[in-house]
């Protein structure tokens, strides 16, 4: 198979968000997608990476486990583990994305890379503003809650009054009795 050479100002933001996962406690790219966006195949990638190892920390790239792998394939984020090529597949975080595109040194791999931590960015800003939004609904839960608690005294106070209402005293001139 020749090398792929996909024009990416074509390729939707939406398929990349879709080769974006969760995992880790992270976002992660895998590395057969990222090859299909660079253009090259995946054994060539795993092989850039092997030959320049130490520009890839643990904090930039693993290797997924077999349960990992099961959890993938279960939750549907990827067909079957034939489609991984029959290895188990590194993942790539943000920085280890960017570093991918310098030791692939190619100009279709630098492009693809600004435009997933584009994607990356815009990920971090939606979780931050959702964030700040579920803050902003929580304090206005407090305050509906404390509201709910002062109508509640309001309406003890009306029922105590209904219930027990104290002799009131005539208003008005007081007008003698004739003997």
């Amino acid at each position: 198979m020749a090398k792929q050479k996909i024009d990416i100002t074509v390729i939707p933001q939406e398929v990349l968000i879709s080769k974006i996962y969760f995992l880790r406690n992270q976002k992660i790219m895998i590395d057969r997608d990222l090859a299909q966006l660079y253009g090259v195949k995946p054994i060539r990638l795993r092989e850039q990476v092997k030959r320049n190892i130490t520009k890839f920390p643990t904090h930039f790239m693993f290797q997924l486990t077999e349960q990992e792998v099961e959890m993938m394939v279960s939750q549907k984020a990827i067909p079957s583990k034939g489609h991984l090529g029959g290895t188990l597949p590194y993942a790539f975080t943000e920085h280890g994305v960017l570093m991918l595109a310098n030791v692939l040194k190619s100009e279709q791999a630098v492009q693809v890379s600004i435009r997933i931590i584009e994607l990356f960015v815009k990920l971090r800003e939606m979780l931050v503003s959702h964030t700040e939004l579920k803050l902003e609904i929580e304090k206005i839960k407090k305050k509906i809650d404390n509201h709910d608690k002062n109508i509640e005294i309001v309406f003890r106070y009306f029922d105590e009054f209904i219930e027990n209402p104290k002799p009131r005293k005539q208003i008005g001139y007081k007008i003698p009795k004739r003997k």
